[in-house]
């Protein structure tokens, strides 16, 4: 019996035991390779070797070589059985022959496909199946003052409108800026912000055929919000350190930042401490922070989460049957322990089984966080503030995902003529026609 032959659904404590007729070692590479990190994947592997009688040499790769020692190693036939990869290599790699997508799509629907998050599933789809088995993900937070918003009577930032209103209400500079738009433009957290933005608009530069010229009209809202964010934020080349300190200082009412915030947030961290108030341990801002995961703009209501995706992928070279197994009891019996491995970056993309739709969830929340204090995120924020960190993961986007487009948006990104050209609407040096135009032309370029 193989994993493949087994009905969707069937418990894994009830699967497990049918492997251990041989015992094998397969290869695992990994992009988690700091020391505290690389010990709880040794630790996970040990214990899925206790359970099955099959061992997972955990071998560190750094993400930058990924990519070429992929290649490299499918052209030598000598592929590691799974790898732990981003969003930016399932398709590419699902079309080069790199991934066995029929593995990766049976260990989905053993768990059940209902129990992942749809957005992280829809991200990796490919030819009826998926190219890869989601892992774990985080989504970009627009972080605010949700203390300064209640006593302003304002609603939470989760549209461009509620943005511009709170900015109108609370821009009050030096003292207090509305906003900390990024402007420096050789700051991929510029590229990465505005990506975000754009889609909350529902505006992409590329559709099925590759590029797809920017509309106009939705275009010009993107960039006439982002012009009056970034003139309610300060002076000067802003990137994601500014954003951090004037957001930590108490000087700014809202940021757009990744959750690595979250544990900084609450004083756990002495490199990056909080100083609205005296004490640098201190959680009171995070007591007065609240978050927002999905936001729209005028011409897409529904609006967007912008994410970041990561995934094991079974190859082509795998023992398939084992690779499977481990990828399976990572994602059930060790899920817990997956997501421990980095629990501020590592939102889970099951929340839990069928049996019980919260496990997973409820587990991430009490897992600690911090670098030099340590404290669950549930025991600093509150159960909804969860809930929207986790429920950004279900409607998650990105530029060329949904149109087989990953690459060439990327692409587009790398090249930062978005974030020029915004930064020149910005400083008045064009006006919105102009700026769309010069996009169009820029990105139509691109190849």
């Amino acid at each position: 019996m193989t994993l493949r032959t087994l009905q969707a659904g069937v418990a894994l404590a009830l699967v497990l035991p049918a492997f251990a007729v041989q015992a094998d070692t397969i290869r695992f590479w990994t992009t988690e390779e700091q020391p505290e990190r690389l010990a709880r994947q040794e630790a996970l592997a040990q214990r899925f070797e206790e359970a099955t009688g099959n061992a997972v040499e955990v071998i560190p790769v750094t993400e930058s070589d990924l990519g070429t020692r992929a290649t490299a190693a499918f052209a030598a036939g000598d592929l590691p059985d799974v790898i732990y990869h981003t969003l930016q290599y399932a398709l590419p790699w699902a079309e080069a022959g790199i991934l066995d997508t029929d593995a990766a799509s049976d260990v989905i629907d053993m768990l059940g496909t209902g129990t992942f998050a749809p957005g992280a599933l829809e991200m990796a789809a490919y030819e009826g199946g998926y190219a890869s088995v989601p892992v774990d993900g985080w989504t970009q937070m627009l972080v605010y003052r949700a203390d300064l918003f209640e006593e302003a009577g304002l609603e939470p930032p989760t549209s461009y409108a509620n943005v511009l209103a709170a900015v109108e209400a609370l821009h009050s500079p030096p003292e207090m800026y509305g906003f900390v738009a990024a402007t420096k433009v050789d700051e991929n957290f510029m590229s990465q912000v505005l990506e975000h933005v754009f889609l909350a608009n529902g505006v992409s530069p590329v559709g099925a055929d590759g590029f797809a010229a920017l509309d106009e009209a939705a275009t010009t809202e993107v960039l006439e919000f982002y012009k009056a964010i970034a003139e309610a934020s300060p002076p000067g080349e802003l990137y994601w350190d500014q954003s951090r300190s004037l957001y930590f200082s108490g000087n700014a009412a809202m940021i757009i930042w990744s959750p690595f915030i979250l544990d900084e947030l609450a004083g756990l961290r002495d490199s990056a401490p909080p100083t609205i108030n005296d004490d640098p341990t201190s959680p009171e801002l995070a007591s007065k922070t609240g978050i927002v995961t999905n936001f729209s703009g005028p011409s897409n209501p529904d609006g967007a989460a912008w994410a970041d995706i990561r995934y094991f992928g079974v190859t082509a070279d795998a023992n398939t049957d084992v690779a499977m197994e481990f990828v399976a009891f990572s994602m059930s019996d060790g899920y817990t322990e997956t997501l421990a491995i980095a629990p501020e970056g590592k939102f889970p993309v099951r929340n839990g089984t069928a049996e019980n739709p919260t496990e997973f969830a409820d587990a991430w929340a009490q897992l600690d966080v911090g670098v030099d204090r340590k404290a669950p995120l549930g025991d600093l924020y509150d159960a909804a503030m969860i809930e929207e960190i986790v429920g950004g993961l279900d409607v998650a986007q990105r530029w060329g995902v949904a149109d087989g487009q990953l690459a060439l948006a990327s692409r587009m990104i790398n090249s930062q003529a978005i974030n020029r050209i915004v930064r020149q609407y910005i400083d008045g040096e064009i006006d919105a026609a102009a700026a769309v135009a010069a996009m169009n032309d820029e990105l139509g370029a691109i190849e």
